[in-house]
């Protein structure tokens, strides 16, 4: 299943409120937060406080991307402010299989993400542990970044591993997907779309939402 993750890094946080609605009526069923500490990545963005006023806006699961240094003090914050989802960096933990485990004893689903120059072989023993791996296709830290071509062949590799392994996670990207690149991404084996730009850069983000998902689904039926 093709789900779209909306990043409200993109969005106009001004109208953040009724952008995410949008978001949503245009088929969205995941909200994308990226949590950027300017440490491990050049960029501050938000905290614990703008994602419980987001919580009482949306029904849909609020995915936190992680992008900071020491998380495991702050997933528990997260968790309380209504994260049903949560990411961190494998170049981020120390003690990753700790740290994911902790994010499932606050009762939210647990993912890993990888740089653009992370091998997915640096994943090996935790795979059987998350619930989904998040691909970087840009390097973090800002929006609206073009599309790093090679590292569609780790979204190749990681539905490779999950078919030999019988593991159950899924896969996502984040980082410039666009429709110019979605259909590559979901070929490759992507299943949940991170878009930020794409959908809240410009126009109507229910419009643009729909239009991504249509040709995301177009190129998941190409793919069968």
């Amino acid at each position: 299943m093709i789900e779209l993750a909306p990043s409200i890094l993109s969005a106009d946080f001004a109208r953040l409120g009724e952008q995410v609605i949008a978001a949503g009526q245009g088929g969205a069923s995941i909200i994308h937060v990226d949590i950027m500490d300017g440490h491990f990545v050049p960029n501050l963005t938000i905290g614990p406080p703008v994602v419980k006023s987001l919580r009482k806006i949306t029904k849909l699961p609020l995915d936190c991307h992680l992008m900071i240094e020491n998380p495991d003090e702050f997933i528990p914050a997260f968790a309380e402010a209504g994260i049903d989802w949560m990411s961190v960096h494998q170049e981020a933990c120390r003690h990753l299989n700790r740290t994911l485990h902790l994010i499932k004893s606050h009762d939210c689903l647990a993912g890993v993400v990888i740089n653009p120059a992370t091998p997915v072989d640096t994943l090996s023993e935790v795979l059987d542990i998350v619930d989904y791996v998040l691909v970087m296709s840009v390097n973090p830290g800002f929006g609206a970044q073009k599309f790093i071509p090679s590292t569609l062949h780790k979204m190749r590799q990681l539905a490779e591993i999950r078919q030999r392994r019988g593991l159950q996670y899924r896969i996502e990207v984040d980082g410039g997907v666009a429709l110019d690149t979605v259909a590559d991404v979901v070929r490759a084996g992507a299943e949940i779309l991170v878009a930020g730009n794409a959908v809240f850069g410009h126009g109507d983000p229910t419009k643009n939402a729909e239009a991504l998902l249509k040709a995301a689904t177009e190129a998941a039926l190409q793919k069968v």
